[in-house]
C-alpha cells in the first residue's frame, strides 16, 4: 500500500507544496541496512546515514540515498549547479550558503505521519573554510587538497531502514506543477509507484557479502607511511604561539590541527564498516560523490531543528571506559570532577548557548542537560545540551550560518580563534571542522561536526585531528592528543586495505 494515497496527494498539491513523498513500507526483518546499501552504493552518488543514540543502542531511521536530481557544489565564491537528468551544468557567483538556500527553498514538502522524518532534501557537506565567505577571517596560505568546500546532493529517493520495527520504508517524491491537473497528478502518482517498484525489485536482488575484520589489534605494527602536515616541532611551536595571544587575552582557547595523508586502496565502504563497529556513533555517514569518498563517526551534533527548535550539544571532556563496571564509574567520577575539563566545557556550553540563542526568541534558550556522561564502545565523554525555540523570520540556514563552525573545532571567542587558525595553521582545512548533514525539504536540519572523519581523494586518505590549546597547555600532550585521535581512523584504513592482516599505521611526521 502506498502513502498517502491519490486523493491525499491531490489535497497536498492544493495546499501549495511542490514536492510530496509517496512510501511503500514493507518488513525486511532478514535484511541490514547495509545489505540493502551494498545493492545501490555502486551509482556515481551515494549516500548512507546511521546513529547510535547515547552511545550504545542504534537510533530508530537509517537512511539511503542515490541518483540525486540535482548537485550544488563550491569552491570559493563560485558555486557549480549540475541538473542531473537535463544533463547540463551553470556556475553562479555569490555566497554558497544563499545560492544553496535559494535551491533548498524552492522545494516545498508537507510531513506525513505513516512517513519517516527525513523524506527528500539536500544531503552533504559545508567544509570548515566555507567560512570565509561569511566572516572576517582571511584564508590560509595553502589550499586544501580536496576540491570541494560545499557539495550537497538534491535526492527525491530515499531509502530508509526502521530498525525499531525491522520494516524498510522506499520514499519517492512526486513534483507538483503550476499547471498540473487532475489528470496529469494521477498520471504523476502512477509513474512515483512504478518507480517505489522497480526500487522494491532491486533491493530483492541477491548481495555480495564480503567479510571484513573489525578487530584492529594494536601489536603487529606494519610500516605504511602517513605523512603529517606538520613536524612536531611545527605543532609545538604553534601551541606556544596560540598560547601567547591567550596570555595577551586575545582568546580563551584556540583549537589547533594537523593532517595527516596517507596512499591507499582501501574500499572506503570496508573502512565505513569497521568504523561503524569500532566506534559506534550518533552520526554515522558513508558519503559518495563524483569526486570523493567522505567516511566518518561523529559524536557530535551541530546543530539540529525540528518543528521550530534549534538544539546543540556541546562536548567537552573524555575519559576512556573502564574494563570493570567499578573502573567505568570511577572513571566518570574523575571526570566530572577534572576542574580543567569543566572549566572547558563551560566554555563551550556558552559558546552554544550564544550560537543557539543569536537564532532563538528572546527567553527561550534553556539547557536541557547539563554535563551529563555519555558512553560510547571506547571512552565516555561530558555533553549538555541547549534548545532554543527559532525565530518566526528565520530558518535552519540561519541557525547553520550562527552555529558554524563549532566552537569544539575553532576555540573562543570563535571569530578571534579562527583568525589565529588561520594565521598559524597555514593550510585550509577542507571537510575537517566543517557539517555534515541534511537539508530536507519538509523544513527539518540535522547536522553533525565533520570529526573523526575520512576523506578518500585520487588514491589518498586524509585524516585531520585538533586539540583545544588552553592556558596551560603542554605542546608535547597537545600534538599527542591529536596523533591518537586521528590513529583510530588511520587503523581502520588499514583494515580496509587487507582485512586480513589489519595493522596499526606507523606515523611517519615528516
Amino acid at each position: 500500500m502506498f502513502m498517502p494515497n491519490v486523493e491525499e496527494v491531490l489535497s497536498l498539491s492544493k495546499e501549495n507544496f511542490n514536492v510530496i513523498p509517496i512510501g511503500f513500507t514493507y518488513l525486511s526483518d532478514h535484511e541490514t541496512c547495509i545489505s540493502q546499501f551494498e545493492r545501490v552504493r555502486h551509482e556515481e552518488h551515494a549516500f548512507l546515514l546511521e546513529s547510535v543514540e547515547g552511545g550504545e543502542r542504534w537510533a530508530r531511521y537509517s537512511y539511503i540515498g542515490r541518483r540525486p536530481f540535482l548537485v550544488v557544489s563550491s569552491s570559493g565564491k563560485t558555486v557549480d549547479i549540475t541538473f542531473i537528468n537535463e544533463k547540463k551544468s551553470i556556475q553562479k557567483q555569490g555566497s554558497p550558503l544563499d545560492i544553496v538556500k535559494d535551491y533548498v527553498s524552492r522545494y516545498k514538502s508537507p510531513k506525513h505521519s505513516s512517513l519517516p522524518p527525513f523524506t527528500g532534501g539536500a544531503v552533504g557537506f559545508f567544509g570548515y573554510d566555507l567560512i570565509h565567505t561569511f566572516e572576517n577571517v582571511p584564508r590560509p596560505k595553502t589550499p586544501s587538497e580536496q576540491e570541494n568546500e560545499m557539495e550537497f546532493l538534491f535526492t527525491d529517493e530515499i531509502i530508509v531502514f526502521d530498525h525499531l520495527k525491522q520494516k524498510t520504508t522506499i520514499v519517492c517524491n512526486l513534483h507538483v506543477s503550476f499547471d498540473d491537473t487532475e489528470i496529469t497528478l494521477h498520471e504523476k502518482y502512477e509513474q512515483v509507484c512504478d518507480r517505489i517498484r522497480r526500487t522494491y525489485e532491486e533491493l530483492q536482488q541477491p548481495v555480495r557479502k564480503k567479510a571484513v575484520n573489525t578487530q584492529v589489534p594494536l601489536t603487529e605494527m606494519r610500516k605504511n607511511e602517513v605523512r603529517s602536515s606538520h613536524t612536531k616541532e611545527e605543532f609545538c611551536y604553534m601551541v606556544k604561539k596560540a598560547k601567547e595571544y591567550i596570555k595577551t587575552g586575545d582568546v580563551f582557547q584556540v583549537v589547533l590541527s594537523q593532517r595527516f595523508e596517507q596512499e591507499t586502496e582501501a574500499d572506503p565502504f570496508d573502512v565505513y564498516r569497521i568504523l561503524r563497529s569500532m566506534n559506534p556513533s550518533p552520526y554515522m555517514y558513508y558519503y559518495k560523490s563524483k569526486d570523493a569518498y567522505i567516511v566518518g563517526a561523529s559524536p557530535e551534533l551541530l546543530v539540529k531543528v525540528d518543528d521550530g527548535c534549534v538544539e546543540n550539544r556541546p562536548i567537552a571532556g573524555t575519559r576512556p571506559r573502564g574494563k570493570t563496571l567499578q573502573e567505568d564509574l570511577s572513571f566518570e567520577e574523575e571526570l566530572l570532577a577534572d576542574e580543567k575539563e569543566r572549566a572547558e566545557h563551560v566554555m563551550l556550553v556558552d559558546l552554544g548557548r550564544n550560537d543557539v540563542g543569536r537564532v532563538s526568541e528572546y527567553g527561550t534558550v534553556v539547557l536541557d542537560s547539563y554535563m551529563e556522561i555519555e558512553r560510547y564502545s571506547h571512552v565516555m565523554h561530558m555533553v549538555s545540551h541547549v534548545k532554543g525555540k527559532l525565530q518566526k523570520d528565520k530558518d535552519f540556514f540561519d541557525a547553520l550560518r550562527s552555529c558554524m563552525p563549532a566552537g569544539t573545532v575553532s576555540g573562543a571567542p570563535k571569530v578571534r580563534a579562527m583568525q589565529i587558525i588561520s594565521e598559524l595553521e597555514q593550510q585550509s582545512r577542507g571537510v575537517y571542522g566543517g557539517a555534515i548533514g541534511y537539508l530536507g525539504f519538509n523544513g527539518q536540519m540535522d547536522s553533525c561536526i565533520a570529526i573523526r572523519t575520512i576523506v578518500f581523494q585520487d588514491g589518498k586518505a586524509f585524516v585531520q585531528a585538533g586539540a583545544g590549546v588552553v592556558a596551560d597547555s603542554v605542546p608535547e600532550r597537545e600534538f599527542e592528543e591529536t596523533v591518537n585521535k586521528a590513529k583510530a581512523m588511520l587503523k581502520a584504513i588499514e583494515g580496509g586495505t587487507d582485512p586480513r592482516q589489519i595493522q596499526t599505521p606507523v606515523l611517519s611526521i615528516r
